[in-house]
């Protein structure tokens, strides 16, 4: 099992996960955070971490499309070991919904 990032992340990516990763299994993109799902160990620290609520784990039905999202961008973003400034309008977009279309496939 593994942990996935979904779409509230899109545009938010706090970056409070990355502090707590004991194995850097995060990903950085231009508006989004990936997990690599061969490199996260399921401790499950991340996700309570996650101001968006965008982590789930593989089991989660919200989980299904988004874990090849991040196994796909996992082996194209630049691995990720230190929280970041988050995006100065991530509180405006912190719970909305639609946000897939808004994926930059561009690295962090």
């Amino acid at each position: 099992m593994t942990y996935v990032v979904t779409e509230n992340c899109i545009k938010c990516k706090y970056m409070d996960c990355v502090e707590v990763c004991p194995v850097d299994c995060f990903y950085v993109g231009e508006n989004f955070l990936v997990i690599h799902p061969d490199e996260c160990i399921d401790c499950g620290v991340c996700e309570p971490e996650c101001p968006a609520e965008a982590i789930v784990p593989d089991s989660d039905d919200k989980a299904t499309e988004w874990l090849e999202v991040n196994r796909t961008y996992a082996g194209q973003w630049p691995n990720i070991t230190r929280k970041g400034e988050p995006p100065a309008d991530a509180d405006d977009w912190k719970g909305k919904p639609g946000k897939k279309d808004l994926l930059s496939p561009n690295p962090g």
